[in-house]
């Protein structure tokens, strides 16, 4: 008895050409890509949806109006403040 089903599927033509070219870059058949394109959708649709916690929410909340105030740091910013060597505290002036 056979372990697989077999069936057809129609594709249109440049989705096509890009499973030729990936089975020639990755040196697969064209059922290995199949079987894992549809074992990936299968489990990102099957994974059960989270709902954030009530603080988690709240958080995110507050994060989106501090977002709102212009209250942020660019990633541009926070690295180049990075490259700076810290300060050595100096004598008090009294």
């Amino acid at each position: 008895m056979r372990e697989s089903s077999t069936f057809t599927v129609s594709l249109p033509p440049a989705m096509a050409r890009q499973i030729k070219k990936a089975m020639k870059a990755e040196h697969r058949t064209r059922s290995e890509l199949v079987r894992e394109a549809l074992r990936v959708y299968f489990n990102v649709r099957m994974l059960p949806a989270e709902r954030p916690t009530a603080a988690e929410a709240r958080a995110y909340r507050r994060g989106m109006a501090a977002y709102k105030r212009g209250d942020y740091v660019t990633l541009g910013d926070y690295v180049n403040g990075m490259d700076r060597s810290p300060r050595r505290a100096g004598k008090k002036v009294s």
